[in-house]
């Protein structure tokens, strides 16, 4: 009892001990914390990747290469080198198409950056010498990128024997009404070209009567085209007219006059007007039929799963209003289902990792003290995504892999507590009170150091570099959170338990006691995985 006397205590842990009724209510808190952030946290299949980068594309039809270089990004590049925090500036020059990546440092947001890269394209474009294309200037489109606001979180495909002018009008009708929701950045739709007005010119006509190629490109900009009239004046008011000139239809195009000259020559004259597809650039099937798709993509930060139910829900209702019988819908590609699987596979591990830990510790501390180290696993958990919440994090493939991996290893610091208690119990027949002071003050920095040399080893994967040291960083970030969780729960509600519940009298359950909890608990485990 004197070599009992000498050991240390953990003063933390003796403060919990002394004081459970706050311990209790701090445990109530946690848990309410903890179960509301699991439900409200956005569920997303990858981490948002926030690169401080900047793009300016640039679209100037038929010039070469070195054209492009010469006329669009050289000058960008120059003017873009005098932007504040910059870090570096790649471009890229191919036939018709000009691409920059300015990458900013971290002292700057990346809507400022944008906003300091647009300030500069629009002084450097208002010059005089600046290129135009058809009578405008090239205007370059700055824009930045996120990964996880670029990948589809669904496909839907709509099949139908109606023409295809029809099927794009309601395709285009469940667009606008998806993009109207405000978790959605973006539908763009495939499998289906705008159409466009083709002028297919006569030349043995064209030379009859004496029409260049220039009369009728001249023809059609100068007559399609609203122009000011200037205004009037009236009863003290102003009001300002104009003459309108731009066509509604394909048809308007055959009463343009080309020439007066020896007679009216009309635009339908000497060619034959159709409005008819674009060129295609993209197909797309349903189940190998022809189809329209719709990729929906939405904003970085907003749950999945919910995003998903919503969409669905709003298909089901444009189906049944707006839609006729004869075009089918389906759903494919739909991302909110891996998440789906994987927060409850994540769920169940939980569940069975109580029931396998309370099974394997009844051997040797009993049941009542083996539930003292069950309590930490779901304990640690919701601690773990209270924490996660609070740094804004969201529910992914990383941070439920992190959580995953931890589970295994936060019981390790309850073990050793109940454990260390329970033999100062036994062997040197102290009281909970003083075995919980005494257990967890000789193996307080044991654990504290087991906890952070663990934490060091993953450490490292937070440092590689590029795009997968963005993604890598999330593992030891939760993995971290995890431990350290279970660590508290140890030294604080562990040892505030065992100084209140802890027994000498069960353990070891006999064999057939034993045999029939185990088949009792695995067999509830099974009803509430599945």
């Amino acid at each position: 009892m004197k070599k009992s006397s000498e050991l240390k205590e953990f003063r933390p842990s003796s403060w919990a001990i002394d004081r459970s009724t706050v311990v209790y209510v701090v445990i109530g808190i946690f848990l309410v914390l903890g179960v509301s952030a699991y439900f409200s946290m956005p569920r997303e299949n990858y981490p948002e990747i926030k690169e401080n980068n900047i793009f300016v594309s640039s679209v100037f039809p038929g010039n070469t290469a070195e054209d492009i270089e010469r006329l669009i990004t050289d000058p960008l590049e120059e003017e873009l080198k005098g932007v504040k925090n910059l870090v570096d500036i790649v471009s890229t020059s191919r036939e018709n198409v000009s691409l920059i990546t300015v990458e900013f440092d971290e002292g700057i947001s990346n809507e400022s950056a944008k906003m300091e890269v647009k300030d500069k394209i629009d002084f450097i474009t208002s010059g005089s010498d600046w290129p135009t294309f058809n009578n405008a200037k090239v205007e370059p489109n700055v824009f930045a990128l996120t990964i996880s606001e670029e990948m589809p979180i669904l496909n839907i495909g709509l099949t139908g024997d109606l023409p295809i002018k029809q099927m794009k009008f309601y395709a285009e009708l469940l667009q606008d009404k998806i993009e109207q929701m405000s978790e959605i950045k973006k539908v763009t739709l495939r499998g289906v070209q705008d159409f466009e007005v083709e002028v297919a010119l006569d030349l043995l006509k064209m030379t009859a009567l004496s029409v260049s190629f220039k009369d009728i490109v001249n023809t059609i900009q100068r007559e399609n085209n609203t122009i000011s009239a200037g205004s009037i004046e009236g009863n003290g008011t102003r009001k300002n007219l104009r003459v309108l000139g731009e066509i509604n239809s394909p048809d308007d195009l055959n009463r343009f006059v080309i020439k007066t000259q020896n007679g009216i020559v009309f635009l339908e004259d000497v060619s034959t007007i159709k409005f008819k597809e674009k060129e295609k650039n993209s197909y797309a099937r349903s189940n190998g039929n022809k189809a329209l798709v719709l990729d929906v993509k939405k904003r970085s930060g907003k749950n999945l799963i919910k995003t998903v139910e919503k969409i669905r829900l709003l298909i089901d209702n444009v189906k049944s209003t707006d839609f006729p019988n004869s075009i089918k819908i389906e759903i494919s590609n739909d991302q909110s289902n891996t998440t789906k699987n994987i927060v409850s596979d994540l769920v169940n591990n939980i569940i069975f990792g109580v029931i396998l830990v309370v099974t394997v510790l009844m051997f040797f501390l009993g049941f009542r003290n083996s539930l003292f180290v069950g309590f930490a696993i779901p304990m640690s958990m919701l601690m773990s995504f209270m924490i996660l919440n609070f740094l804004g994090s969201t529910i992914n493939t990383m941070v439920l892999f992190g959580l995953i991996m931890g589970m295994g290893m936060l019981v390790d610091n309850g073990i050793v507590v109940v454990e260390n208690a329970y033999r100062l119990m036994e062997k040197e027949g102290m009281s909970k009170i003083e075995a919980a002071k005494k257990g967890i003050g000789e193996i307080a920095t044991p654990i504290i150091v087991s906890t952070a040399t663990t934490v060091a080893a993953f450490i490292p994967l937070g440092f590689w570099p590029g795009t997968i040291g963005k993604f890598m960083i999330y593992f030891p970030f939760t993995l971290s959170i995890v431990l350290g969780s279970s660590l508290i729960v140890a030294i604080f509600f562990n040892s505030m338990l065992v100084s209140k519940f802890m027994s000498t009298k069960d353990k070891i359950i006999g064999k057939k006691k034993l045999r029939r909890v185990t088949i009792l608990l695995l067999g509830l485990g099974s009803l509430l995985i599945f």
